[in-house]
Formats: structure tokens, sequence, C-alpha cells
């Protein structure tokens, strides 16, 4: 993964809108400053998790079967919840059964079908991994009060709604 560490000044950002009339240099600073604190922030998580051997795809699957009453789901449904394929999602489950995090179960009346419960180690790991997240999490946002937090949240929704300008059908 690219992180750009030497964000633009305004003075170069001005030059390639001299250049480029459509460039929009308050637009290019914010969107290259949001590109970078995810990239930093994906990252960071990505230590975080590592110290307790899992990975975010990984992580992320688990979380999303802790979220169901019952703690099991379709591979077909946490594949579409995460935005990766079907082949992505049996790659992450694999390595999740093998850990003993997930069971796959077959379903009785369609043998076609299975399901994916998380196990006791499946949620003792969570367990592990939570308590360090939350407080990092919690930590990183600090610096903001509850209505910077819920006035950030509004921005990214609003800057959301906009990427369907990068879609290219």
């Amino acid at each position: 993964m690219l992180q750009l560490r030497d964000l633009p000044t305004p003075e170069v950002l001005q030059r390639f809108a001299q250049r480029y009339p459509e460039a929009d240099v308050t637009a290019i600073a914010s969107f290259l400053m949001l590109l970078r604190v995810a990239t930093d922030l994906s990252v960071a998580l990505d230590a975080c998790l590592s110290k307790h051997d899992l990975l975010q795809g990984r992580w992320w699957v688990l979380i999303l079967l802790m979220r169901e009453v019952d703690l099991t789901s379709t591979p077909s449904v946490l594949a579409e919840k995460l935005g990766v394929t079907r082949a992505t999602m049996t790659g992450l489950l694999d390595g999740l059964e093998q850990g003993g995090l997930v069971q796959r179960i077959l379903v009785p009346e369609d043998r076609r079908s299975v399901k994916v419960r998380l196990t006791e180690a499946g949620q003792a790991r969570l367990d592990a991994v939570m308590p360090d997240y939350y407080t990092r999490l919690r930590q990183s946002m600090q610096g903001l009060n509850e209505q910077q937090r819920q006035d950030l949240q509004a921005l990214l929704g609003v800057i959301d709604q906009g990427i369907s300008a990068w879609d290219f059908k």
C-alpha cells in the first residue's frame, strides 16, 4: 500500500491548478489529507490486529458474526457485507476455520448450503482484541469532542455520497 508522506503545499497545488483548470485546490488538499489519514488508520489497525494474530479481513468476519444474535451467517451474506467476492470470503473462512475461530455447518435441508458460526475460540479472540482496539480508537479520537465527532460523521457521509464520481461504468 502506498502512503503519500509528502503532501503538496498550497503553492504546488496552485501551480497544478494553473495547468489544469478543473483542479480545485482546497478539494485536492482535503482529498489527499483524507486519503492519507485513512491509510494511516488502516496501517495502525493492521499493526494492532497483528499483535493479536489477526488480519483485517478475518477480524471483520469475526465482528460480523458476533453482531448476529445466533453468531451465525452464510458465506454469501458475509461476502456482501464485507464487499468482497465469494472466492475471497472462502479464503478468509478457510483461515479462520483452520485457526478454530469459526465453524462451517452444513444445512440439513439444503446440502449445498453452509452456514458459518463464531466459535468459543473466535469469541475469545475478539474478547482479547476488542479492549485493545477500543482503547486505541478512543485515544485517536480524543482530540474531538462529541459534537465534532458527529460533525465529522456528517461530513464523511457527504463525501461518501460523492464517491459515485469515481465510477467508470
